[in-house]
């Protein structure tokens, strides 16, 4: 029988979540870099280019490559004939494995985890616990995957009960555009299909941990109807257009992967989970031998891109910034901002609002008069650092804040990720501001223009307090303009008519 250590089962669980917080899966890398060579759109080219670039930092420098370190999925096959001398139960060995990654000084990850969720809502501080699926398998070995999983994509889950005879493309194809780009593509597509509901977010998640593989499919062919399904949606989603950060483009998915399960003869239960650009999972196996040994990837493998700043870039003092200078900004623009910005996130506009609506302002030194707002939640720094890996969140968390902070606080102009619902695009029409896209899954590079942060306002809040960042030449694009103009409305819907236009010419030859 084999005799699985404790503290092995712990060091490998922290070792692996560290591995992955820097260290990209080589298949994505390469899937991507394909997808660069072969990218038209100039927005997303320039947006994937980022994503490489940073990949690369993050992996020569063992920083994370988002600033959202995620939430810990881990899923643990354990064999019959295992058995485990330790005094602490699974679920405290893996947790204690997350406490001891994400607090390594070396290289501190970001705790992202709340609880008492439904209400009071406190950071844990050691991003604990994880969340764990366990399954008993033949064999005298134990099998772990540890993934981390960030928000942005994590939220864009979706799930359906469908009736037995419904298209399970028809709703994918339906449901895909709704996502918006929080999910930072291109990514995968993780989807479960029968079971029960449970089961089949289930399989759709664990199917995210399976190696991208499309190419492959594609040059040998599918061999059974599962194979064919990946390929046809993986074409139908591309065809949307959606493309690189929502902006328009050929590759919104690398990859979609399919597991089933059978189901009740009545249901058709279908999940559908993306994985973003911060693609971060790793499989390894305890044999009672020791501790899992993890190599780390051939630098030499990752394509040689250097991203630079387009030479169209304009470049924006934000310290002397007023409303005729957002005014003339028009959608597409690339920006490099210079000067001084306040971030905030989902818990500083929470405050924000609630001090403004008890008649009691700003706190002592937070104006946002003619000034810029970052939605960003950064990790800590390590070494000489002024701030760790710093992207930007999810933009349309904050629309519903929009309105007040415009009206109400002299803010012109906002920095996130992904496109803006309408009612944050109406705000910002009706107040002649402007929002700002920075590209998400590309953290370490945005943190390297940022030359000196402190925090300014609700310390308690931990990555979600107000800080003051002095950046010179961060790049971002105009993606909502003065006029409400939305480039991920106009982005897409030009490029999903280019692929169709192409589509038919193809046909015709």
């Amino acid at each position: 029988m084999t005799v699985i250590q404790q503290q092995h089962l712990i060091d490998s669980v922290a070792d692996a979540l560290q591995y992955i917080s820097y260290y990209h899966p080589m298949d994505y890398i390469e899937s991507l870099g394909r997808a660069y060579e072969l990218e038209q759109s100039p927005a997303a080219k320039d947006a994937i280019a980022q994503i490489l670039s940073n990949s690369r930092l993050c992996a020569e420098g063992h920083r994370p490559i988002c600033q959202d370190t995620g939430i810990v999925v881990v899923f643990v096959k354990i064999g019959m004939n295992v058995r485990f001398e330790a005094t602490l139960t699974l679920q405290q060995m893996i947790d204690e494995g997350v406490r001891k990654a994400y607090l390594l000084p070396e290289n501190k990850l970001r705790a992202s985890i709340v609880s008492d969720p439904a209400y009071t809502r406190k950071n844990t501080r050691d991003n604990t616990p994880a969340v764990v699926h366990v399954e008993m398998v033949p064999g005298d070995r134990v099998d772990i995957t540890v993934s981390a999983k960030g928000g942005g994509s994590e939220n864009k889950a979706k799930f359906v009960m469908l009736n037995p005879s419904d298209s399970i493309v028809d709703w994918v194809l339906k449901t895909v555009p709704t996502m918006g780009a929080g999910w930072c593509p291109p990514g995968m597509l993780g989807i479960g299909i029968g079971g029960s509901a449970e089961k089949a977010m289930l399989l759709a998640k664990e199917s995210l941990m399976e190696p991208i593989d499309m190419a492959e499919l594609k040059a040998r062919g599918a061999r059974n109807a599962i194979e064919e399904l990946r390929i046809e949606l993986h074409d139908k989603v591309n065809a949307l257009g959606i493309g690189a950060q929502g902006l328009g483009g050929l590759s919104t998915v690398l990859d979609v992967k399919i597991l089933d399960y059978p189901t009740h003869a009545a249901s058709k239960p279908v999940a559908m989970i993306p994985n973003c650009a911060a693609t971060r999972h790793l499989h390894f196996s305890l044999d009672g031998t020791g501790a899992a040994q993890l190599d780390p990837p051939d630098l030499s493998r990752w394509p040689k891109i250097d991203w630079k700043p387009s030479a169209e870039s304009k470049r924006v003092n934000l310290d002397a910034l007023t409303p005729a200078d957002v005014a003339a900004w028009k959608p597409g623009d690339r920006l490099l901002l210079n000067g001084k910005m306040l971030t905030g996130r989902d818990a500083a506009h929470k405050r924000i609002a609630d001090l403004l609506a008890s008649g009691q302002g700003l706190p002592d030194g937070v104006d946002f008069k003619n000034r810029v707002i970052y939605y960003v939640g950064p990790v800590d720094p390590v070494r000489d650092e002024v701030v760790g890996p710093a992207g930007p969140t999810t933009a349309t968390r904050m629309d519903k804040f929009t309105e007040m902070m415009l009206a109400n606080t002299g803010l012109i102009a906002m920095i996130g990720k992904a496109e803006r619902g309408p009612a944050g695009i109406e705000a910002i029409r009706k107040h002649k501001a402007a929002y700002l896209m920075a590209v998400g899954g590309a953290a370490y590079l945005v943190s390297k223009a940022i030359k000196s942060s402190r925090v300014v306002a609700f310390a308690d809040l931990g990555m979600e307090a107000i800080y003051e960042f002095e950046v010179k030449d961060m790049p971002v694009t105009v993606a909502v303009d003065s006029n409400g103009t939305s480039v991920h409305q106009t982005g897409p819907a030009e490029w999903s008519a280019k692929i169709a236009a192409n589509a038919i010419t193809m046909r015709q030859r």
